[in-house]
């Protein structure tokens, strides 16, 4: 069966943010992953790592199509840490991505909505310190341009906005480029038509790619 891939948004690199609210300290640690047993293990490691914290709360979601969606309070009152920070996760549309937030009790009691607010404030720090990326569908492709042709065709990715992911000049000029999935058959038909037929792209695979500091890249 043909693979189909859809669009969604996740953390390429993962970050901490820290927050202290009434002396608590508050340390949430995000992590990219791509499966409930790798949210499950990062969830351990940071548990080891932080040992000695009075709580060690969580919330990952992982999956494109019905994700698996997990939270834990770990000791806090019900519904004051981990709910909050899977709401956080959902209202910004994310997944395949696990967040741990560390709490260092300071004395001083939060009461339910001062809870929710800190594990909330601590999550939205940890993204903000994260990468998020947008993983679009498209087709990794190539061509080979004769270099009289090689302007026109520049000219028309630049047109569309079609990343060129590398290029090779020898005898001819080689294009790696990305092209949305539902692009692509415009693609054909337009090279065609600049080349009088003599140019057509070969499908290298189907893949992700998003914009990572300023560059496109295949993921």
């Amino acid at each position: 069966m043909e693979q189909t891939l859809e669009p969604y948004k996740t953390v390429y690199r993962g970050g901490t943010g820290e927050i202290v609210m009434k002396k608590s300290r508050f340390i949430a640690t995000v992590s990219p992953v791509e499966t409930e047993e790798e949210a499950l293990e990062f969830i351990q490691q940071l548990k080891k790592k932080y040992w000695d914290a009075t709580h060690n709360c969580y919330a990952y979601v992982v999956g494109i199509k019905n994700p698996v969606m997990r939270c834990s309070d770990d000791g806090e009152p019900s519904k004051t840490a981990g709910k909050p920070m899977l709401d956080v996760l959902i209202a910004k549309e994310l997944t395949n991505l696990v967040v741990v937030v560390t709490r260092y009790f300071g004395g001083t009691l939060l009461g339910t909505g001062g809870l929710v607010k800190a594990y909330q404030s601590a999550t939205i720090e940890g993204l903000n310190n994260s990468v998020i990326i947008n993983k679009e569908p498209g087709i990794h492709m190539r061509l080979n341009v004769d270099y009289n042709l090689i302007g026109k065709i520049q000219y028309y990715l630049g047109q569309e906005n079609f990343h060129i992911i590398s290029s090779e000049y020898a005898d001819t000029v080689t294009l790696d480029v990305i092209i949305p999935v539902d692009k692509v058959n415009g693609f054909q038909k337009k090279l065609a038509d600049l080349s009088n037929g003599t140019v057509s792209a070969a499908e290298i695979r189907k893949t992700y790619y998003a914009l990572i500091d300023g560059q496109v890249q295949l993921l």
